[in-house]
């Protein structure tokens, strides 16, 4: 039986099972500049940290971020997060609202990190089943002007929220690129580059459907903005059967087996780009302001909250550095409007703590030299 050629369409959501939790308590122990540093939620649906620069407010969200089972915001070296003036590791330990215990944990000496769930060792993939985690940082501001491969890299982790293994084929399909290219360097036999070929196309097919398919369900909740994918893979997928587009791939790779000098020249998911376009401006996002920008952003990562709600039946966490930036008064009434409608637990970070006043349902929590000088919890 032949596949559909459309494998995003007609959208349906099927609910899973809760399983994923708000934090109800986070502690840091020698992780950036904080030696000892514990923040307990009391169940604020906001948690809004303050700070100078260098007071270690983003180091809070880094480690939460970490929780996902991924390199985290930042996508720093596992060394580096260490204090510096430490023992060489680290941990970030949380509970959840049903009382589960998470660990990420880092020993001097290792070559990855380690995590566990209620005291048990489990795989970094297993955190998956505490939090589903989205983040925006400073650097993401600029994603909508800067290079396609930044675009993917932050897409591609908003599909694996629904596809943990999305990240995985991403891996598998630049190891098998790889290997291609030093097989063809080398002369290898056709019939193993043949086999190569192969597994590169059944996961390039893989990886581009993942995409259009969160594509697709996003722009059901996307109100101010359109997700579109676009590549040579997404474009086959759209026009054939799924069966087609990867035996079309398949003799594409076949026909290309050139070199120019170590680098490949050919076409794939991992030249695709993402595009979002602004439906109250009537604009591709990349050549509006960079308020903007930020502003449907923000409206993108609130849809996915939604999305993730519907699909999972569980509160995503939203990690927002620096979350008012380059947004007027107007949009920042808005942005914290739509934040506390949204089915997400959100911890942002700021300079002034004024900007925040408003918010309700929220924990203050100032920060200074990697320590937590103070904690309030606004009303309700």
């Amino acid at each position: 039986m032949q596949r559909t050629a459309n494998p995003w369409m007609p959208v349906r959501f099927r609910p899973w099972p809760p399983i994923r939790k708000m934090i109800n308590q986070i502690t840091l122990t020698n992780f950036r500049n904080h030696i000892c540093s514990r923040i307990t939620i009391d169940g604020a649906k906001n948690v809004i940290i303050t700070g100078l620069n260098g007071a270690g407010k983003t180091a809070i969200l880094e480690a939460l971020s970490l929780l996902s089972g991924e390199r985290g915001l930042r996508g720093a070296d596992i060394q580096t997060l260490a204090r510096f003036d430490g023992d060489g590791g680290f941990s970030v330990f949380a509970t959840t609202d049903d009382d589960s215990d998470v660990c990420v944990f880092f020993n001097n000496g290792d070559s990855n990190r380690h995590a566990k769930i209620d005291n048990e060792n489990v795989a970094l993939s297993e955190l998956a089943k505490i939090s589903r985690i989205i983040w925006l940082t400073p650097k993401e501001d600029r994603i909508f002007v800067e290079s396609a491969s930044e675009r993917r890299t932050f897409f591609d982790h908003l599909v694996a929220s629904f596809e943990p293994s999305h990240i995985g084929r991403i891996s598998r399909l630049n190891k098998l690129m790889s290997e291609r290219a030093g097989a063809i360097k080398n002369n290898a036999d056709k019939h193993w580059l043949d086999a190569i070929d192969k597994q590169i196309a059944a996961t390039s097919i893989s990886v581009s459907a993942g995409r259009i398919r969160y594509a697709g369900e996003i722009n059901y909740f996307f109100e101010n903005g359109a997700v579109s994918v676009n590549g040579m893979i997404e474009k086959l997928i759209l026009e054939n059967t799924v069966t087609m587009a990867e035996n079309k791939y398949f003799e594409y790779l076949q026909a290309n087996r050139e070199l120019l000098g170590d680098k490949m020249v050919i076409d794939g998911p991992h030249k695709s780009d993402f595009g979002v376009f602004n439906k109250k401006l009537n604009l591709p996002a990349y050549i509006t302001s960079t308020g903007q920008q930020k502003s449907i952003l923000i409206d993108l990562i609130l849809a996915h909250a939604k999305l993730v709600h519907i699909k999972t039946g569980s509160k995503p966490l939203i990690l927002l550095d620096e979350a008012a930036a380059h947004l007027d008064e107007n949009a920042r009434i808005k942005l914290f409007e739509d934040l506390n409608e949204s089915d997400a637990q959100v911890w942002a970070t700021g300079l002034d703590i004024n900007i925040f006043k408003n918010i309700p349902n929220a924990l203050f929590v100032t920060c200074k030299d990697g320590e937590i000088s103070n904690i309030v919890k606004a009303e309700k």
